[in-house]
């Protein structure tokens, strides 16, 4: 019997790495985030600080899915989705990754903000809200051979 309870202890827990569900506020848990993330959640107005330059995804190659709420990342200057080979869906709400989302006019196009988003093979549905990277002057989507939405 004892081998059977190690069993279904081992399988509960690759179960529990098959779906890891993580919610990111801040730089600081972003820092520690468990890079076997499945689905990633950032709540609106969260990671808004202003040393968060980059936000580079890269290394979570689990991910399957990434949500980000409203009014988010306005001092990012780079979003970089690369190389994902399990990422299915990419969600960003409403002024998302801008400055000054309801006045385009007040800085402009900044040379220096750039949103990649490459080699994501599984990627079906991409969706992007009002304002969202409206001052960045770079958009490369690249052989996302799947993308649908």
């Amino acid at each position: 019997m004892e081998g059977n309870e190690v069993l279904t202890e081992v399988k509960d827990e690759v179960m529990e790495v098959e779906k890891l569900r993580l919610e990111i506020h801040n730089l600081t848990e972003w820092k520690s985030i468990d890079k076997r993330v499945t689905e990633l959640v950032i709540p609106s107005d969260c990671c808004n600080e202003g040393e968060w330059s980059v936000l580079d995804v890269s290394e979570l190659k689990c991910l399957k899915s990434i949500e980000i709420g409203d009014g988010c990342f306005a001092e990012t200057q780079e979003l970089k989705l690369i190389g994902l080979k399990e990422l299915e869906t990419v969600k960003i709400g409403e002024s998302c990754f801008v400055k000054y989302p309801y006045n385009p006019k007040e800085n402009g196009i900044d040379p220096y903000r750039h949103f990649y988003l490459k080699d994501c093979e599984k990627l079906r549905e991409l969706k992007i809200g009002c304002w969202s990277f409206s001052d960045y002057s770079v958009c490369e989507i690249e052989n996302v051979p799947s993308l649908e939405v």
